[in-house]
């Protein structure tokens, strides 16, 4: 376990760590604290970014600035969640695979989305660890439970991906749904035509559920159609600006 104390010895003595999560630990939009922005499940890897809080301040609610490393993705951490932490063993390091590898893999992916969904669970802006996930949180959980590492957010997978025809869609593409200027929804392509994905309340069904990928299924499905933008394939392991 860390501390405030001694992550503050760490820069004091320019030396950096990477940290590893002893427990899912919850990320934050801001350093109040208020609004998720993601999680970090056990054993995930983060750096730490200076400036560090004056904890002489407000020691119960000061946060620390951090990077989650298998993805870049940022976001700020309670200290009195520092516990939760401890210096990693090693370095992190990035697992290259190659496009055969990660189509061998995408089975295991279906099937850890489709468990996902059989377990109570509803809509959660930031939801990464489960029961309970945002639609880009579920499949970057899906794929990573297979040893795949993706971006975090609906757009960022976006733009990650290899760009394919919907008629060339197979089991294990994601489709993408948003407006005209930006991708906002995400979801996991089962084959004949359907989708996995997890949906709020205001347009899908809080939670997770099967969708159709066509103009002729129910109001969630038409509303959702009407905002495809397009599907991709995954065909590499995100790799870290910082390895």
């Amino acid at each position: 376990m860390v501390s405030l104390a001694s992550i503050q010895a760490d820069f004091a003595g320019d030396r950096t760590f990477a940290y590893q999560c002893l427990e899912n630990l919850n990320l934050y939009d801001s350093p109040a604290l208020k609004d998720l922005a993601t999680q970090a499940v056990a054993g995930r890897y983060l750096r730490i970014l200076p400036p560090l809080p004056d904890a002489s301040a407000d020691p119960t609610r000061s946060a620390i600035s951090v990077v989650l490393c298998e993805d870049d993705y940022p976001g700020w951490v309670a200290v009195e969640d520092l516990d939760l932490l401890t210096v990693a063993e090693a370095p992190y390091r990035a697992i290259a695979l190659s496009t055969d590898d990660i189509h061998a893999c995408l089975p295991q992916v279906i099937a850890f989305a489709r468990q996902a969904m059989a377990q109570p669970n509803h809509y959660l802006w930031g939801g990464t660890v489960g029961p309970n996930y945002d639609c880009s949180g579920l499949v970057q959980t899906a794929f990573a439970s297979a040893g795949i590492w993706l971006p975090r957010d609906a757009y960022q997978q976006e733009a990650f991906v290899q760009p394919i025809p919907m008629a060339d869609l197979q089991p294990g593409d994601l489709v993408f749904f948003g407006r005209p200027d930006r991708c906002t929804h995400v979801g996991l392509y089962l084959g004949d035509g359907q989708y996995l994905h997890s949906s709020g309340k205001d347009q899908g069904r809080n939670g997770i559920g099967i969708d159709v990928l066509s103009e002729q299924g129910d109001a969630v499905s038409r509303a959702y159609f009407s905002q495809f933008r397009g599907a991709g394939r995954v065909v590499a392991c995100y790799t870290s600006r910082r390895d």
